[in-house]
């Protein structure tokens, strides 16, 4: 395991970028070779851009709430960030994740910055914080997808096992918060709930999108896959999850009879207004996002 770590570790950044290039150009054409892209630009231009233009203000409301729950796990090891600071911060780390994916990410170059300016807290707690946001992320996101899961199958498929699931798995979520990141255990319940309107947040943005082309039924269908895909995205193996959520959204398509056409538009859509949304963070490549700005 460590033999592999290692190898892993030394592997140029340059060669990942280019194999991340690799599988989302594999993955955006297998896409291509399933549906017709010129179905789904007709879709996009039929589509109700005031239903668009909400949804991208969900997204940018999703990554404000996720910049406080990141700084409450900041505060737990006395990193007292100003509320401006953290969202400079946040949108750098977006911006860095996104559209710099071959260098270095954007959690680990937030690392970098708190620790040249917060030189008492060790680097470790910074990175452990770090971590913890990204794990509060995906802890919501496979809650949800439990609970829309069980509204599709209705107790059949497992559902009932799952659900059964959620609060043991809760409560070894809390003990191993208290276990091995003992420091953070004071902001436990507030990161969670925050995780969760994070995520929720982003669920209306996807309803804002299918409200946009006028998807009435398979709410829960949809919904459903965009949970899974973010959960995918989050894996490195992609540019900022692109390919990787249209491959999911064009599974789920087939598993659950959906047109593969609106699937793929949500799924492109999310990921445009994500890029969007993350752009403001070129600023702070130029500019120390923890300077505070005086009058």
């Amino acid at each position: 395991m460590n033999s592999l770590k290692s190898f892993l570790n030394n592997i140029p950044s340059w060669v990942k970028f280019l194999l991340k290039i690799a599988v989302t150009g594999l993955c955006l054409w297998y896409v291509t070779k399933k549906i017709d892209w010129s179905l789904t630009w007709t879709l996009l231009q039929q589509s109700n851009k005031s239903w668009l233009m909400g949804a991208v203000l969900f997204v940018a409301a999703s990554k404000v709430v996720s910049t406080f729950r990141l700084n409450i796990y900041f505060k737990n090891i006395y990193i007292d960030l100003p509320v401006s600071n953290s969202l400079k911060l946040y949108w750098l780390g977006m911006f860095y994740n996104l559209f710099l994916p071959g260098g270095i990410g954007g959690d680990a170059y937030k690392v970098i910055l708190l620790n040249r300016e917060y030189k008492d807290v060790p680097a470790k707690k910074i990175a452990a914080a770090v971590l913890l946001d990204r794990i509060s992320g995906v802890v919501a996101l496979g809650l949800l997808a439990v609970l829309f899961y069980f509204a599709i199958y209705s107790g059949s498929s497992y559902s009932w096992i799952l659900v059964a699931a959620i609060l043991p798995g809760f409560v070894v979520y809390y003990f191993g918060i208290k276990k091995i990141f003992p420091s953070f255990l004071p902001g436990f319940y507030s990161t969670f709930l925050l995780g969760l309107a994070v995520q929720l947040l982003q669920v209306i943005c996807v309803l804002c999108i299918m409200q946009s082309i006028h998807i009435a039924g398979h709410f829960t269908e949809f919904q459903l896959l965009f949970l899974l895909s973010s959960i995918v995205a989050i894996l490195p193996f992609t540019i900022g999850g692109l390919g990787a959520r249209e491959v999911v959204f064009l599974w789920g398509a087939t598993q659950f009879s959906l047109d593969p056409h609106q699937a793929v538009y949500i799924s492109i859509l999310f990921y445009l207004f994500h890029l969007l949304v993350s752009l403001p963070g070129l600023r702070w490549v130029y500019k120390n996002p923890l300077t505070i700005t005086v009058g």
